[in-house]
């Protein structure tokens, strides 16, 4: 199970919001929030794949510069990106420069494009596999679940690139298809709140 912290607001939060001073913002007013927007979706999933092998606050303190190099992530514009703009990229010292994870983004963004023309849209398919806290497993005692290692084989059949069960997962726990809040978390109410007045797609 994940540990907790109090902050110097008196509140108690999941443990990971001490490796960071950047993270209680990203933990109090993003992390666990049901999203609906494609785009938004979207982002995620490719940062995600960006952060295999390195750190969140890697990715998190260059997020507005890969947000410039991938046009806002609009998936519909960078499925158009072409083998100058690999090289563009590759050459942009403000986001990671890996040409198999740039290249992978490109590649989601065309396969995303085609799921919406198939599913209507990226929303509806990723909530057909929200998650549900299984009987016996506490809020962050694990790195995957059945959902995520089933939607990342369904999106690997689809041509996706790299999305493993692990990066699904945290994709999963930070869109709020999971509340992985710790339950002594101040935001654990929270996310519960917003997830059953969610709409789902």
């Amino acid at each position: 199970m994940g540990s907790i912290v109090q902050g110097s607001d008196g509140k108690v939060r999941c443990g990971w919001c001490s490796a960071a001073p950047e993270f209680i913002a990203y933990h109090d007013q993003e992390w666990g929030y049901p999203v609906a927007d494609d785009q938004r979706l979207f982002e995620k999933l490719c940062l995600e794949s960006f952060q295999s092998g390195l750190s969140w606050r890697t990715i998190y303190a260059k997020r507005d510069n890969f947000r410039a190099a991938f046009a806002g992530f609009d998936f519909n514009t960078v499925a158009d990106y072409t083998s100058h703009d690999v090289e563009r990229l590759l050459a942009d010292s403000g986001i990671v420069r890996h040409r198999g994870k740039i290249e992978a983004v490109i590649n989601n963004a065309c396969r995303a494009r085609e799921l919406v023309a198939q599913e209507g849209s990226l929303a509806r398919y990723f909530w057909s596999y929200e998650s549900v806290t299984e009987v016996g497993l506490e809020a962050q005692s694990r790195s995957y679940s059945s959902q995520s290692k089933a939607l990342a084989k369904d999106l690997k059949k689809r041509g996706w690139k790299f999305v493993g069960p692990t990066t699904v997962y945290a994709f999963m726990q930070a869109m709020g298809l999971i509340n992985d809040h710790i339950p002594e978390c101040w935001m654990h109410g929270v996310i519960d709140h917003a997830r059953s007045s969610f709409t789902r797609p």
